[in-house]
């Protein structure tokens, strides 16, 4: 159990008001208690209340060897695992439940309970996993730094003739290679026009003499993940190319420059964005800045124009602008990630960001 990580989740509970709370969230339980579970169709729930008594109801087929620091309530598929859990609830009316908690487990509780008030209570759990402490600032450093290696090594690979589908194999086979077995999304390997659709789906086409290349990757390092995308061109590249790239280089580092404590996250936004409408290209950046990230590639607090939140030191997300000329097949994404510190923010990605041309073998 991260006692330091519980004594802030219930300080931030008491400052809600809220007396206790049921997380359900796989992630963030295993962020609190260091264990995953994953329990399929099956309840599981952590119970914390804010004079520091745990729970953990938890079904059978789950067995824990390990002292976890908390109590468990065993219950097994003939039995009501809800009602085992009720009698451990106190009194207390307002009860905060996690976002994650499935339905049919919500409304067995409010059978139980009718008279008290459910109330979400995720934006407190993502509040706190949200500043990263400093175990996880140096697991975030060791996991971008790995895949800074990966992507170097990934690089000369787009001109030796493989389609989309075996570049993304090959990527595999390099993180295996440095010690990573499990990708923290399925990665982005896009040729020439795939380059120009930002999610696109890898798929047999092979690069030609000018494409650029959009390498979105990441992996997963002891729990916490990666990302990081770098856009490379074949061979050659075009003066209408090297202008998009150039364009979205600036952003990405203007973004960068106003990731601070203070700012908002839509700040973030509008010193990338505005950059890129400014030169023209405002309707082909087509998704939002960027995420937040750590135990998941994508957690809760998003780089939007609607996210107004006040950045705080601690914090890590991406800052990924991109411009996407789909009649031209031209695409261009350039993607960091940032820990925010007292002044500023540490950009944990040292991958060159200046525009590279892959020699034809």
């Amino acid at each position: 159990m991260h006692k330091n990580r519980i004594d802030r989740l219930i300080k931030k509970m008491e400052e809600a008001k809220l007396h206790h709370m049921i997380i359900s969230d796989p992630y963030a339980i295993f962020y609190l208690l260091d264990r995953m579970i994953e329990p399929g169709e099956r309840a599981l729930a952590l119970y914390i209340h804010k004079d520091g008594d745990i729970k953990l109801l938890i079904n059978e087929l789950f067995p824990q060897e390990e002292e976890a620091g908390v109590d468990f309530i065993w219950y097994n598929d003939i039995e009501d695992g809800i009602e085992k859990l009720s009698k451990y609830i106190k009194e207390d009316e307002v009860i905060g439940i996690d976002k994650f908690w499935s339905a049919k487990f919500l409304l067995r509780l409010q059978e139980i309970f009718p008279d008290k008030k459910y109330v979400n209570g995720s934006t407190i759990v993502d509040g706190v996993r949200r500043i990263k402490d400093e175990e996880e600032k140096q697991l975030m450093r060791e996991s971008s730094a790995i895949n800074d290696a990966v992507m170097e090594d990934l690089i000369p690979w787009v001109v030796k003739g493989l389609s989309e589908k075996e570049l993304s194999q090959k990527l595999k086979e390099i993180y295996k290679a440095h010690g990573v077995e499990e990708v923290s999304f399925e990665p982005i390997t896009a040729y020439g026009r795939s380059a120009a659709d930002p999610h696109h789906s890898t798929d047999n086409t092979k690069g030609k003499l000018g494409d650029c290349v959009v390498l979105d990757i990441g992996g997963m390092y002891k729990n916490y993940a990666s990302d990081m995308t770098r856009t490379v061109f074949i061979g050659e590249v075009s003066d209408r190319a090297r202008e998009i790239y150039e364009i979205v280089k600036e952003a990405n580092l203007r973004g960068i420059a106003a990731a601070r404590p203070g700012n908002k996250m839509s700040d973030v936004d509008k010193a990338a964005r505005s950059y890129i409408e400014e030169k023209g290209y405002g309707k082909y950046f087509t998704h939002r800045t960027g995420h937040s990230i750590g135990l998941e590639t994508h957690e809760e607090g998003d780089v939007s124009s609607v996210n107004d939140s006040i950045i705080e030191v601690g914090q890590i997300f991406s800052v990924e602008p991109g411009i996407y000329l789909l009649d031209e097949g031209i695409g261009v994404r350039i993607e960091d990630l940032v820990l925010i510190t007292e002044d500023g923010c540490e950009v944990l990605n040292k991958v060159s960001k200046e525009l590279k041309v892959v020699p034809i073998e």
